[in-house]
């Protein structure tokens, strides 16, 4: 069916017409004017194009770029935030959700501020073992390799000497008992311990004036040593004849 000429006109006018309200309408939304000859106006005084008109809105109160009808392409809102128009857009992140820092964990102690657990299997350690249940061969192997090692510890030193000095005086080897001894003499110097040591194992030699010597020696530098009061006691006995070391 041919459509006349006067129809297609018509049909033509129409959507311009249409055509013409739509462009209106989205310049009116972009620009925030509200009337047409407003919107002409603000277009003729703004020649380089809708980011101007978006800056121009904002200004008056009214923005077109970022309220909820629209927003601008891309090229022109990268240029009017580069002219301060718009505000810097937010950070781009890789979560929704911000991640916060994981806690931060005190600094390790330095090493000598850090608490020594002693081996029980260690030769120090056997050996007093050994001492106490009476095998002083088994104890004087332990305490010999103790001291051998050296660990540079001066009180596990002393410990070691002192105990491997009072396994000699048990295995009745004095001579080395004696040194010892003279070893502790010069880790620790003349303590308690060692000089109630030094009086017990005169004792079992016999020599009774040697022994009360370290021992009164021993009481003076502690009156309130069980040990060394207990070996005095053993003293005056074994010196009257009523008991034997």
């Amino acid at each position: 069916m041919r459509v006349p000429v006067q129809l297609k006109a018509y049909l033509i006018i129409s959507r311009s017409v249409r055509s013409g309200l739509t462009l209106a309408a989205v310049l009116s939304l972009l620009t925030g004017c509200e009337s047409l000859n407003q919107m002409l106006a603000t277009l003729n005084a703004a020649p380089s194009g809708l980011a101007d008109a978006s800056a121009t809105a904002d200004a008056s109160g009214g923005s077109a770029a970022t309220g909820a009808a629209g927003a601008l392409p891309v090229a022109q809102a990268r240029e009017a935030v580069q002219r301060g128009a718009l505000p810097d857009p937010a950070p781009e992140t890789t979560a929704s959700i911000a991640v916060p820092d994981p806690p931060v964990s005190p600094p390790a102690p330095p090493p000598e501020a850090q608490a020594v657990i002693p081996d029980p299997y260690d030769d120090l350690n056997l050996g007093k073992r050994h001492f106490r249940d009476g095998n002083f061969g088994l104890a004087e192997r332990y305490f010999r390799h103790a001291v051998e090692k050296a660990p540079g510890d001066a009180d596990r030193d002393a410990e070691a000497w002192l105990g491997l000095a009072a396994t000699y005086d048990r295995l009745r080897r004095f001579e080395l008992a004696d040194r010892g001894y003279a070893q502790v003499l010069k880790i620790l110097g003349p303590t308690p311990e060692v000089l109630n040591n030094q009086g017990y194992s005169y004792l079992l030699r016999g020599d009774y004036r040697r022994a009360r010597i370290k021992l009164a020696a021993a009481r003076n530098l502690d009156p309130a040593n069980p040990y060394v009061q207990n070996n005095l006691d053993l003293l005056d006995r074994s010196a009257r004849g009523k008991g034997a070391p």
